[in-house]
Order: structure tokens, then C-alpha cells, then sequence
């Protein structure tokens, strides 16, 4: 399989200028066209502050340019794999400090949604203009999460339907000490795994307050639970905006608490 080759000065960290000497914000590309990598690179290197060090076609290679070289933000084509949601939060797996930009063909609301939740820090269209982009990098560098206009609104859209779903006469729901925690867990991106661990407790035990809780507060998976938090206040910083709210659930890695686990992770292709 053909390897992308990376240039030894692009891993270079230099100043950025008037910036008090802080690094760059390092780019791996990972995209199965050339064309629009050499693209991506034009742009990048009129920028004084992003170095491009790493560059995948195939999301094997991904995964191996991810491990090599020290980088901030991944710009990921979402056709690289037949599942990038999964890819996402796999990735996030290997990093658990980088950002992801997603690029997609076409997006649409159930990808946009699945993408964020799963950990994207970002998502954009092959036909994004190269200022937006170039704004994009500075803002998911930052920790700010950047969505198109279409997307932004299909985000607050999935937090109106949560905020204004009909009650009913249902009382206040009261979670218990444990519940809580969890919900905590979930909200900070954890795994169950890693959920159980913290917990001190199985798998299973916290699938089984997972269900309980879905049920008690009458949300589907753990973006609802997420929204639900922050319009009812369940947890601290129920001020966050709704887009910063969907993006705190993003590292959440399973969409259910019946989730399978994640497939094994691809054996790793040298990149020169």
C-alpha cells in the first residue's frame, strides 16, 4: 500500500510570529484524494501559524501518522472508512489530546449529530472555503467547536426537541448518589469501561443505571442525556451554550448504553 511521505523540516515546531514564540498548530491530513491534499497544503502554508506534519490516504495510516508524529488537529475525510463515527472515537482512542475535523461530501443531520457526539471537534464540506477553513483550524485549536451554518442549526434543533419534549405530569426526577456519577462520567466523555473503573463497579452494573436513567429521564441515548442535563440543570455548567453542551457528550464513545465494544484497532503501516 503507497505511503505518504512527510517532509523532516514540517515536523519542526517554529515560533509563530507575534504570538510570543508559542508553537504552531501542527495538521495531519488524512484524505484518500492527493488533489485535495496538495490543496489543503497551499493553503495551510500561507499561514504562519499551521504546519501540516503528517498526511494519511487510507485510515490505516491514520492511525499510524496519529501515533508517529505530535499533532493537534487531525483533518479526517469521513469516506476513509465505511463507519466514521467509529473511526472517530477510535481515534480519540490512540489521542486522546487531539481534535478532529471531520470532511464530508455531503453532510447530513444523523452524521452531523453521531460525528459530534462521538468526539469531532469539527465538521465541513469538501466545498468549505479556504478562509472558513483556515478559521475553522484556529477555533477547534482554541477548543471551540465549529459547525456550518446547516449543521449548527440541525445541533440546536436536537436541543429544542430535547428542551421542549412534554413532560407530562411526571414529577421532578431525582437521581440517586451513583446515578449522578455516572451521569457525570458520561457527560466528561468516558467510556463504560472507564465509567465501571471509576465507579468501582462492572460493565454491566453501569449499563444496567445507564438503562435505568435513560428511562427515568426519558431520553434515547447520550447526547439526550447530555442536552437533558443542561436544560434542566441536572449538573454544574448548565449555562453552556447548546452547541458546547453536544460537544462535552461528543467524547462519550457509545451512543447507548447497549453499545458493542469497539472493534480492534488497525495494525499500524509505517509512513516515511
Amino acid at each position: 500500500m503507497a505511503t505518504i511521505p512527510v517532509n523532516a523540516e514540517e515536523n519542526i515546531q517554529k515560533p509563530v510570529n507575534g504570538e510570543g514564540g508559542s508553537t504552531p498548530i501542527r495538521v495531519i491530513l488524512a484524505d484518500s484524494q492527493a488533489i485535495f491534499r496538495a490543496g489543503l497544503r497551499k493553503i495551510f502554508a500561507l499561514e504562519d501559524d499551521i504546519r501540516v506534519v503528517g498526511q494519511a490516504e487510507t485510515y490505516p495510516q491514520t492511525i499510524s501518522a496519529i501515533q508517529k508524529f505530535a499533532s493537534d488537529i487531525v483533518m479526517f475525510e469521513a469516506a476513509l472508512t465505511e463507519n466514521p463515527s467509529d473511526a472517530v472515537a477510535e481515534m480519540l482512542r490512540h489521542a486522546a489530546t487531539i481534535k478532529l475535523v471531520v470532511v464530508t461530501e455531503t453532510p447530513n443531520e444523523e452524521m452531523t449529530l453521531d460525528l459530534f457526539r462521538r468526539g469531532a471537534h469539527g465538521i465541513v464540506s469538501r466545498e468549505v472555503e479556504p478562509e472558513m477553513l483556515v478559521d475553522c483550524l484556529h477555533k477547534v485549536a482554541r477548543g471551540e467547536p465549529w459547525l456550518e451554518t446547516k449543521a449548527v442549526n440541525w445541533v440546536l434543533e436536537a436541543y429544542r426537541t430535547q428542551a421542549t419534549r412534554p413532560s407530562g405530569a411526571r414529577p421532578k426526577v431525582q437521581l440517586t448518589p451513583k446515578e449522578s456519577l455516572i451521569v457525570s462520567c458520561v457527560t466528561q466523555g468516558m467510556k463504560n469501561k472507564e465509567i465501571a473503573t471509576r465507579v468501582g463497579t462492572t460493565e454491566q452494573v453501569v449499563k444496567n443505571y445507564l438503562r435505568k436513567v435513560y428511562d427515568k429521564l426519558g431520553v434515547a441515548d447520550r447526547l439526550e442525556l447530555a442536552l437533558y442535563c443542561l436544560h434542566h440543570r441536572v449538573l454544574d455548567g448548565g449555562d453552556k451554550a447548546p452547541a458546547q453542551a453536544a460537544a462535552a457528550a461528543a467524547g462519550a464513545g457509545q451512543s447507548s448504553a447497549n453499545d458493542t465494544p469497539a472493534p480492534p484497532a488497525p495494525t499500524s503501516e509505517t509512513i516515511s
